[in-house]
Formats: C-alpha cells, structure tokens, sequence
C-alpha cells in the first residue's frame, strides 16, 4: 500500500508543479496569477548604453523585448550563472525581504567577489584549455593541478586578461613548476601549425581551417621555435624557445602585416604583443563575445569560436561596446561581468513578448537552457547535503578526490562519473564550446525519475530525516524552506494546497511527504534549466 501511495502522490505532486512552473516558456501559457514567479510588471528598461544599443537593434525588426525578470527569478539565475551555485533558502529569503532599490547591484557585486567565482570560472577555463590528464590531452596529473590552480588563482587575483593571455602564450620552463607553459602541452601534437590551430581559437575565436592554406602558415611561422625537452621526473617535460638559429625569421600576422624577427627572439613574444594590442580586431571582440554567451546562452557572434567573415555579429554596434569597455578597464573581465549582469538584457524574464524566430539571436527575452552537468550534481547534493563518487583511469593518489568537493571545482578532465558523462560534460579534447552537451535526453529525464542514484541522495539527506513531526501550522514552514531550497521561490498557494490535502487525507508526515516532494520538484523544468 504505501509504494502504491508513494507513487500516486509523486504523480499527483509532479503533475501539479509542472501546470504551475515552466511547462512551456510561452507568455500564452501562463496564467495571471502564477506570471509573478517570472516577471514582474516592468518593461525593458534602457538603463545602460548596453541595453540602448540592444533596444534599436530590436525596434529596428520591430520586435518587443521581454519584461523585467522578478527577484525570485534573478536570485536563482544570477547564482548559477556568475557563481554555478545554487542558492541556500537563507539567501533566497534575506533577498527576497530586501527592500533596497539597489539590492541587485549589491547581490551581483558580492557574488563577483566570492570564491565560488574562482571555482565556476576556472571550469569554464579549464574547458576551453583542455585542462585532461589523459588521452587524448596527456598533461599527466601533475601539471593538471598546477595548470589549474594557476587558472584558478588568476581569476580570483582578477589578473587583466591581456597578462592571462600573454603569460600562456610565453612561458617557458617545467610543465609541473611553469604552470601556463602547459597550454602548449594541452594539445594533440606538438607541430607549429597545431599550436598555432589552438592560440587561434582560444584567444581569437578563430577556426584556422576556414583560413588559406597561406594564412595557416603564416601563423604558424610564429610557434615554429617551441621546442620540448624530456628529464629525469616522470612526465616531466621543459617547454622552451628554441633561439639558437642564427637566420632570422620572417613571419606575417593575421592582419596581413610582415615582421622580420631577428635571430635570437622569441616569436611568441613578437606574436603577443601583437595580439594584445588595444587596437588589435580579434583580441577584445573574441573574449567579450565569449563571456557574453556564457552568461546569455548565445555569443553577439554564434558560435563564439566560430569569428569569421562568414559569421558576422547580429548587433556589431554593441560588440564594438563592449571591445571599448574592456580595452578602457585595462582587460579587466570582472567589469564586463558587472556591465552585462547589471544590464536590463540580462535582466530580462524569460517569458518572450515576440513570435519572430530573431528574438533569440537578438536578445528579445533571457535564453532558457539546460544547468551545466557540473551544476545539476552540485545543486542536488548542496540540497540533500550529500556527496559525489568520481572515477578515474590515473591511479592514486593523483586522483584522491575528497568526498565533499563540488562537481565545479574539478581540475581534471579525465576525473569523471556516470552522472557527468550522461548529461553532457566535455571531454575537453577540442576547446570548442560545443563540446558541452546541454540537450535534455530521454536517459537524462529517466536518471531523475528512476535513478535509485537520486532516489538515494533524497532519502539520505539528513536535514529532511531530522525534522520532527511539526504541528499541522508549522508544516507551511517546511514546505517553504523545500520549496526555497531546490525552486528558489516560496510554494504558490495551489502548491500548498495540494500538499495539505495529501498529508491530511494520508496522515503521512513529514519525512516521507518530503521525500515525495523534493522529488517531484527536482524533476520539475523549473529545476533542470537556467530561466
């Protein structure tokens, strides 16, 4: 009887949640009094020349713009985007009570400012430098940790990604005490024009095999120096310029200019302080564009790593924004961060106001997409207070993962588990963004509602099976703080009801009610996207 009861109430709970949260991310599919949860009554409002540069361009296709998200919608989304955490129910609370105008600018600058920060960034990093230990990326344990920490300790130190890139592009020495001197390890070969093929789309956003054969060569004329050199450590290896050659070199930029280098220099460096130029067309366009698709879900050039002639930006007037803005902080990325997060774009519901398929290229309304696998894991453990197991083929103690590390926090991309494999994380062998897989599948969505992996998780979180059985006027209370912890929002007030009439009509509470509940909500869309 009761396996029978269980499954009758998940049903009756999923089936509920999922007529009031987003079934379908349709202003025609919302009801009035549930709208609240997702917008608020504000239009799109103008408040920075980001938003205004945005706004002509959608008046220009006549389309209308999105209304302004609403706090329970922007607490959520702005800790998984800028931090790729899930907030605690005490934070979704103190913000929701926040009476401050400004108290959106104040949550966004102390998110910057927290090590989760640090954590969620250097993954997305350690994707794009194919930070692996083995096959096909062999950085070997030891140079994964210190590659990563130096991603990591960079970010947090907010280090001006003009000296980020040109630290990577220039070091020489031990890949185990040389850290950045890996990113000419973290490829699958050693040749100048793989290397060249790897500098072009991490730090220009450019796929070399849409280039002449000429222009390859050109650019590859610029690594043809980059020697290894084995030791007596095990995989240990020296990254060096080899400068003996007594001829000088000639070489051409990308933007067709020749430079004659003369014997002696290394031109990586020639090719760096090229690269970093304030006026240089690839530089400042490839990282604003990329942060901008990271936290919008779609590049101002889409794909990111695709900039070419071919592929033209569908607003050129605010990527040439953002390129000043960056160049005037002095690279500082943590201000883009701050400009596009503050924006009313960002801001924006994800409930669209328009039919015309442009819409989304042109940021009409906030993109919904699926959490990173990394994210999903962590935002079920922090909620039933649990922890990930994680395979690996290196052997230990070079794969020692601590039972209470977070998902995000992993350095190595060859440390892994089923739950990570299943929903999409990279395998980190390109570098292109597409790697990530962030499509729902039918096994995904059968992992969620069968899994006695996530079954487990929710009967084992110990904050659930502490609660005492509550008076029936406290039990609003324990809802809530479930409601809050996985939704991010308070129940609505059919919620409510369709969870008091099962404990009074069964005379079940709390634990497996709860049980129950949290499992209905995680299988929620509510749950699973960005929104």
């Amino acid at each position: 009887m009761r396996k029978s009861a269980t499954i009758i109430i998940r049903i009756r709970l999923l089936l509920a949640a999922s007529a009031v949260v987003l079934t379908a991310f349709t202003a025609h599919a919302m009801e009035n009094d549930t709208r609240w949860l997702y917008e608020s009554e504000a239009g799109f409002s103008a408040t920075t020349p980001l938003d205004a540069l945005v706004l002509a361009r959608l008046r220009e296709k006549g389309i209308q713009p999105a209304n302004r998200c609403s706090d329970e919608v922007f607490v959520r989304r702005i800790f998984l985007d800028a931090i790729g955490t899930l907030p605690q129910a005490d934070e979704v609370r103190a913000f929701l009570a926040d009476t401050r105008p400004e108290k959106r600018q104040i949550l966004i600058d102390e998110l910057l400012e927290r090590e989760e920060f640090s954590d969620y960034w250097a993954l997305k990093w350690c994707d794009v430098l194919r930070v692996k230990s083995e096959f096909p990326i062999n950085l070997w344990p030891n140079a994964v940790q210190a590659y990563h920490r130096w991603i990591h300790d960079s970010i947090r130190d907010n280090k001006p990604y003009d000296r980020f890139v040109r630290e990577l592009l220039t070091s020489s020495g031990s890949n185990f005490r040389v850290p950045p001197v890996n990113f000419y390890r973290a490829v699958q070969g050693n040749e100048p024009h793989t290397l060249a093929q790897a500098a072009a789309l991490v730090f220009m956003g450019v796929r070399l095999e849409k280039w002449t054969e000429a222009q390859r060569a050109d650019l590859a004329a610029f690594f043809s120096r980059v020697a290894y050199k084995q030791t007596r450590e095990w995989k240990e290896e020296i990254i060096y310029a080899d400068t003996t050659s007594s001829e000088p070199l000639n070489a051409t930029f990308p933007d067709g200019i020749s430079v004659r280098i003369p014997p002696g220099t290394d031109p990586r460096e020639v090719f760096a302080d090229w690269l970093i130029q304030q006026d240089n067309p690839w530089f400042a366009r490839s990282i604003v564009n990329r942060i901008w698709s990271w936290l919008l879900g779609k590049g101002i050039i889409h794909e990111p790593d695709d900039i070419c002639t071919d592929n033209p930006p569908v607003n050129p007037e605010l990527l040439a924004y953002l390129e000043r803005r960056l160049v005037a902080a002095n690279y500082d990325l943590k201000e883009i961060y701050r400009l596009i997060l503050n924006s009313g774009t960002y801001q924006q519901s994800s409930i669209p106001r328009t039919d015309s398929p442009e819409g989304e290229s042109l940021f009409a309304y906030y993109i919904v997409r699926r959490l990173d696998a990394e994210v999903l894991i962590d935002a079920i453990c922090q909620f039933t207070q649990t922890t990930e197991s994680y395979s690996s083929p290196i052997p230990e103690p070079f794969t020692y993962v601590p039972e209470n590390q977070r998902s995000i926090t992993l350095a190595d991309g060859s440390i892994t588990s089923p739950f990570l494999e299943m929903f999409g994380r990279p395998p980190r062998d390109t570098g292109l963004e597409s790697e990530r897989g962030t499509q729902v599948s039918s096994a995904q969505r059968l992992h969620l509602l069968n899994s006695t992996h996530i079954q487990r998780k929710i009967e084992n979180a110990d904050w659930l099976r502490d609660i005492p059985r509550s008076r029936r006027n406290a039990r609003g209370e324990v809802v809530e703080t479930v409601y809050l912890s996985i939704l991010s929002r308070y129940p609505t007030s059919e919620e409510l009801d369709i969870i008091r009439n099962y404990v009074d009509s069964s005379g079940l509470w709390p634990r497996l009610v709860l049980n129950d509940l949290a499992w209905a909500l995680i299988n929620t869309k509510e749950f699973l996207y960005r929104h």
